[in-house]
């Protein structure tokens, strides 16, 4: 099957049916117009929009009377940075940074990609932390720069 463009999205109040088939992708791959993959249901799918659009968790990339295909990010394991002070937030910020670690910085948690050398980090500058797993509804933003 080929998938040409986005019909429209669950999170936006495209109607949803009962039926669903998931394509998950890395959080990455939501910036990618063309890709191969196949569902949870095992539905081969090749993706090739055009140039304007982009991807988004939510999309519903395929319907008929029976199922709906729509794309969700993979599950993947995360620490979630909770730091108590001004001083924690921008001590963990500072070292992720430093390491050029993308992070998604909440009001009151930072969420970074398991990586273990962070732990030992996380432990060294003394803020909270737990390992969890959760879906990236968006890709991280990266600014290019030199040193």
């Amino acid at each position: 099957m080929i998938i040409t463009e986005v019909l429209g999205n669950i999170q936006n109040g495209h109607p949803e049916k009962e039926m669903k088939e998931w394509l998950e992708v890395e959080w990455e791959e939501l910036n990618k117009r063309r890709m191969r993959r196949t569902t949870d249901q095992g539905r081969e799918i090749a993706i090739k929009l055009e140039d304007a659009q982009h991807l988004h968790v939510g999309d519903v990339l395929y319907e008929d009377h029976d199922v709906q295909i729509v794309l969700r990010t993979k599950m993947e394991p995360v620490f979630v940075v909770y730091p108590k002070s001004m001083q924690e937030m921008g001590k963990a910020s500072f070292e992720l940074g430093n390491r050029h670690t993308p992070c998604l910085v909440e009001e009151d948690r930072i969420t970074v990609r398991y990586d273990a050398t962070l732990e030992r980090l996380f432990d060294e500058i003394g803020v909270q932390y737990e390992q969890e797993s959760q879906r990236f509804n968006a890709p991280f933003k990266y600014r290019s720069h030199h040193h």
